[in-house]
């Protein structure tokens, strides 16, 4: 009796040990993307800055996609006291010793951002990695960034490019670069009970809840009235006034089509839409498909190498006449002209992509066919939610 309980229990340790063994190797196989810091890390790579705190060493190692506790322990490296983050940096890179020390050293600094995917991508990965390790560091490192996140919002809803606030443009509500839409998509994940915010309290998520709501009207504020029309948003959106603004002297207030798909995209997503939302869409739409440019194509050629303040260029851009070619938008349109708009560093409204400078007209996305993404979901999403009322057969 003694030998068979022995070797009952020998068997239950034996299988106790395999099962954790599998969940721990599934664990530690487990891929949690880097996808969302490309824009960071390229501006590292690839794009000069004197402000950067540290700088990639030549041929730079990497943690691989799997060593993502590693990848995460350089994100908390990254996290300012404050619980935001500052751009442009690469979350894989293998830092030195030194590299490590300055990047800590930093962290009293409060020039924390939204820019370039910052900070709400750097608090989903830690949510991503608590879910798999339960390594308590890494829920305080995304909670702290989630209240950074909701001290962040003004009281109208939106939010700002940078906080704590700064001087200049970056405290307008910012659309550019998927800012303002990657906050709401965070917030929506713990507003929709995503499995990997499970441990979230319920204190904070009634916080995170209003937050979203806030963030959502102050979407539907400040799309673009134009000539007595919904239209669509600008890439960033005065703070108080709501109004298209100035950015960078290149970025006018304007209609801006590549920006406002990731918002026509989000409020397509929401169940039971409002009027309100349903009125968004069904306008933003009817813009795209009002503000489509035909027969034309845009190349990149190479031409001699130029050296510019920000790097150095091998290659030039034209726009081509191709009976061919698919519809195609500007990322600007002028507002009340609704004439296809282009600027540069000198601030000029230009009516053509010859006139802008070589190193924006290679270094700038001025065309775009982001809204062929909003017109392809549009016949489903319009069947499902106002069957008698198409705005693309008016």
């Amino acid at each position: 009796m003694i030998k068979t309980n022995f070797i009952n229990s020998s068997r239950l340790l034996l299988l106790a040990f395999c099962t954790l063994s599998f969940v721990y190797s599934n664990a530690q196989s487990s891929d949690i993307s880097t996808k969302p810091f490309t824009d960071g890390t390229n501006h590292w790579y690839f794009i000069k800055d004197k402000t950067n705190i540290i700088n990639p060493i030549p041929n730079q190692p990497k943690y691989a996609e799997t060593d993502y506790a590693k990848i995460a322990d350089n994100i908390l490296y990254f996290q300012r006291d404050n619980g935001g983050w500052p751009k442009n940096y690469d979350m894989k890179a293998i830092l030195t010793p030194q590299q490590i020390d300055s990047v800590v050293k930093t962290k009293y600094i409060e020039h924390t951002t939204f820019d370039n995917e910052t900070t709400y991508t750097h608090i989903h990965y830690l949510a991503q990695v608590y879910t798999l390790t339960k390594d308590p560091k890494y829920k305080e490192g995304c909670l702290r960034g989630i209240n950074f996140t909701l001290k962040a919002q003004y009281p109208n809803g939106g939010w700002p490019q940078y906080f704590p606030l700064e001087k200049g443009y970056s405290r307008h509500i910012t659309f550019n670069d998927g800012a303002y839409m990657g906050i709401m998509n965070l917030l929506k994940k713990i507003v929709n009970n995503d499995p990997d915010y499970a441990f979230i309290d319920a204190k904070t998520r009634k916080k995170v809840t209003k937050s979203y709501e806030k963030g959502l009207e102050c979407i539907l504020e400040m799309q673009i009235k134009d000539n007595g029309k919904l239209t669509a948003w600008c890439q960033q959106h005065d703070e108080i006034t709501l109004q298209p603004a100035w950015a960078r002297k290149f970025e006018p207030p304007s209609i801006c089509n590549a920006e406002s798909v990731d918002i026509v995209l989000f409020l397509m997503d929401i169940d039971n839409p409002n009027e309100k939302v349903i009125n968004a869409v069904q306008s933003a739409v009817k813009w795209f498909q009002d503000s489509k440019i035909y027969n034309t194509r845009v190349e990149s050629f190479e031409a001699p190498e130029m050296d510019s303040k920000y790097k150095k260029i091998k290659n030039d851009v034209r726009v081509v006449n191709d009976p061919t070619a698919p519809p195609i938008w500007t990322r600007y349109y002028e507002l009340k002209t609704h004439k296809p708009l282009f600027s540069d560093r000198d601030s000029e409204f230009l009516y053509s992509l010859a006139e802008v400078s070589r190193e924006r007209r290679t270094g700038y996305a001025w065309y775009t066919d982001k809204p062929e993404k909003a017109l392809k979901k549009y016949p489903e999403w319009q069947k499902k939610w106002t069957p008698d009322a198409d705005v693309l057969k008016k």
